[in-house]
């Protein structure tokens, strides 16, 4: 097997998992998750992982980078790099076709245009510096080193802190880099007008409601995992943990959330139509059309 990466990406609720894993049948392939979520163990419903999905056809399609971590765990990019690259090394040396998936732009821009980022270990001294400012100085400086496209970045004073620790290890040790493996690409995007979209949203939303998801955050606060580490991870796991906590009501908590996802699809596909803009080629496939005819566009890629 080549050096070759497929990638399936798109804005959430639109199926490329299915797809990622019905490429792989066809292709002798393995998926590997690009999702800063589904790397957690114990969040399948909230983080969408459709488990499900990677049996098919009586087969059941090998996938990497799920369930790796604790959902105690801090897990970043350079994290995600590391495991990317194990994961594409070995799936390329069993001859194995990996194919990329997920909705995480971050994740995917740095895979597919080579993100240099260091591993910058913890520094207290340089973190005590820092205190005297405020959160708006800090950004500003982050800001010099970086332009902030990743608002996570800035989301928390912690998040701020650890960025700029980077940065400031970066320019101190310009050689401390992740490496990628040489790669070629080919990268499709699922598309769906808007409206479409948010009605798949909906659906979905629904779905996993019924299906225990309110649930599910209710363990992980039972196995002590802090509401404010929950409330950390967005989305889902920010609007039922204030549910739970009795913050909102339940009919709050879903008009909220709905609301928040739509907004979260959205900002997904101004990180890809920026990606576009960077030069990185996407072959957009009308979601609507049959698994097998979306299946066949990627395939007969390669």
């Amino acid at each position: 097997m080549s050096n070759l990466l497929i990638t399936i990406l798109g804005p959430t609720a639109t199926g490329k998992t299915a797809l990622a894993a019905e490429v792989a049948y066809r292709s002798g392939g393995e998926v590997i998750s690009a999702d800063s979520r589904q790397v957690f163990r114990g969040m399948d419903l909230g983080t969408g992982k459709d488990l499900a999905d990677y049996d098919i056809h009586g087969t059941h399609i090998p996938y990497h980078l799920i369930d790796i971590c604790s959902p105690r765990e801090e897990y970043n990019a350079y994290r995600f790099m590391g495991d990317f690259k194990a994961a594409f090394n070995d799936i390329v040396a069993r001859s194995r076709q990996p194919i990329l998936c997920g909705g995480t732009g971050l994740y995917i821009d740095a895979v597919i245009r080579g993100y240099h980022l260091p591993d910058a270990p913890v520094d207290p001294v340089y973190r005590a510096t820092l205190e005297p400012f405020s959160d708006e100085e800090l950004t500003e400086r982050l800001a010099s080193y970086i332009s902030l496209h990743n608002h996570t970045d800035t989301e928390t004073r912690e998040r701020l802190v650890r960025a700029l620790e980077i940065q400031e290890f970066a320019q101190r040790h310009p050689d401390a880099y992740m490496q990628l493996p040489p790669m070629e690409h080919r990268i499709f995007g699922i598309s769906f007008p808007r409206q479409v979209i948010i009605d798949r949203i909906e659906a979905r939303l629904r779905q996993r409601l019924a299906e225990g998801m309110t649930a599910e955050v209710q363990r992980l606060l039972d196995d002590d995992v802090p509401p404010e580490r929950l409330m950390r991870f967005g989305l889902e796991y920010r609007h039922v943990t204030r549910y739970l906590l009795g913050q909102c009501s339940q009919e709050e908590m879903f008009r909220d959330l709905f609301t928040d996802i739509r907004r979260f699809a959205k900002r997904q596909m101004t990180w890809f139509r920026r990606m576009e803009r960077n030069g990185v080629p996407i072959r957009w496939i009308d979601g609507s059309l049959p698994m097998e005819a979306k299946a066949e566009i990627i395939t007969a890629s390669f």
